[in-house]
């Protein structure tokens, strides 16, 4: 491949990436076609499927692009704390913060969720890209209340789907009555009492079961 189609390509990518993420949040993940991306991004259709095999595979790039971004502010703002502020509301202060512009990417991740409860192809698909995105959450949750001289007393890839979910359902709630429950109130309010529950003193009795 020509040097000056390499050096091209990720920005391609990122520009097809950007668009995708527009035109799916103002006209939905099924109504939008490639065509419309492409126009947005200013690339041909031969552009598109250079990078892209289908809308499908298109989303589950953003999917890993929005969560790789997630995962590094969390670990960034992470290690900006001093060793004393390694504490369970300082952990759920961290995870209760919203981007401003987190209500396009639900908008077309829902969308796509309910795409793939119906369709078990796509559901397979994005149940790998979110075990991976897991575990790394996972990772993420067990350094902090490590940090904070503490331990998880419950499988940690139960508790970070638990995690999730709560973001998950809190930001559904959220959007639609954002004057009575503003983003990340439910994570603010309830997750360290939840990380106090089902933690203990590292170096506790064994876990039960084990």
């Amino acid at each position: 491949m020509p040097k000056g189609v390499t050096k091209r390509r990720p920005r391609t990518r990122a520009a097809l990436l950007r668009a995708a993420l527009e035109t799916f949040a103002e006209h939905g993940f099924h109504a939008t076609s490639i065509e419309q991306i492409c126009e947005r991004a200013g690339f041909t259709r031969g552009a598109y499927y250079s990078n892209f095999a289908s809308k499908e595979e298109l989303f589950l790039a953003l999917f890993d692009e929005h969560g790789e971004r997630i995962v590094r502010r969390l670990a960034e703002e992470i290690d900006t704390l001093a060793p004393e502020d390694y504490t369970l509301e300082q952990l759920a202060e961290l995870a209760s913060r919203v981007e401003p512009d987190e209500r396009d990417w639900y908008l077309v991740s829902m969308e796509f969720t309910l795409h793939a409860i119906r369709d078990p192809q796509a559901a397979r698909a994005l149940a790998r890209h979110d075990a991976r995105l897991r575990a790394e959450l996972a990772r993420g949750i067990e350094l902090v209340v490590r940090r904070s001289g503490r331990e998880l007393t419950v499988d940690t890839d139960r508790f970070a789907r638990l995690v999730v979910a709560l973001r998950e359902g809190g930001l559904a709630q959220s959007y639609v009555e954002p004057d009575a429950l503003p983003p990340g109130t439910l994570e603010r309010d309830f997750l360290a009492p939840l990380l106090a529950a089902l933690t203990r003193p590292e170096g506790g009795a064994a876990r039960d079961g084990a």
